[in-house]
């Protein structure tokens, strides 16, 4: 019998950033977005004016570019995350909004940085080049970017299929694959104290450097830096990130 396809792809990240999201991944913390805004400042500093945290989530880094004196906006889809990013600066200017439609005027941006994979997440490579393109059309000639992702071929050769433990008052269990050149993860969680299961999904779209780097110069933004960590050091097949950075056009 023929192996049944998945079912199409949907817009997974409306359902999964949100409290639990939160509760799982307790090591993305405060010390990791200082050394990712501290690159983007010391490498590729935005001129006079607004940076985007584009996908800011629950604001680590867009606090860490307010505490460096960077007028600096946030973006996420997720009210949950917003409200938490409100939580860490109260005075932050936050919006929410999708990024394939951003609900800024065009050139409005000094900067724009997108950190920890937030780009990828759409159920087709089309609808990922036109959130490149909302990124161009919102930055001004000579802004900087900085997209931070993952690193395609690491993940390839290091990725786990499975996984449980329990973290913060859940048990969790993941399971991974790759699929049409997609990392989808299949989280479920049950909480200790109850029966109630809950479903997640994550799918992300590998792209190589060079097929990211295309994707940027295909709509304006122009990466002049290549970095596979967040001290800046040298891409390579085995570094932990990849972090493409420049200016646009």
């Amino acid at each position: 019998m023929a192996q049944r396809p998945d079912p199409a792809p949907r817009d997974w990240f409306r359902a999964w950033f949100g409290d639990e999201y939160l509760a799982i991944y307790p090591h993305r913390d405060a010390r990791e977005a200082r050394r990712a805004v501290r690159l983007y400042l010391d490498r590729v500093p935005p001129p006079a004016g607004s940076v985007l945290d584009l996908a800011c989530g629950a604001g680590r880094h867009l606090r860490e570019l307010l505490s460096a004196g960077v007028h600096a906006v946030g973006l996420d889809l997720s009210i949950t995350m917003l409200e938490r990013a409100r939580e860490e600066s109260p005075k932050a200017q936050l919006v929410r909004g999708d990024m394939r439609q951003l609900p800024f005027a065009d050139s409005g941006f000094a900067g724009l940085t997108s950190f920890f994979t937030s780009f990828g997440y759409f159920s087709t490579a089309e609808q990922d080049r036109g959130a490149a393109a909302e990124m161009h059309r919102v930055l001004r000639p000579g802004g900087s970017f900085m997209l931070d992702f993952l690193n395609a071929d690491r993940v390839r050769r290091e990725l786990v299929a499975s996984e449980s433990g329990r973290i913060r008052g859940y048990e969790v269990s993941v399971e991974r694959k790759i699929q049409d050149d997609t990392v989808v993860k299949e989280i479920t969680l049950r909480a200790e104290e109850g029966d109630e299961v809950r479903r997640y999904e994550e799918r992300v779209r590998l792209y190589e450097a060079n097929q990211l780097s295309e994707v940027l110069r295909d709509v304006g933004l122009e990466p002049r830096y290549r970095f596979g960590d967040y001290e800046g050091g040298v891409f390579a097949s085995d570094s932990s990130r990849l972090i493409l950075a420049g200016v646009a056009a």
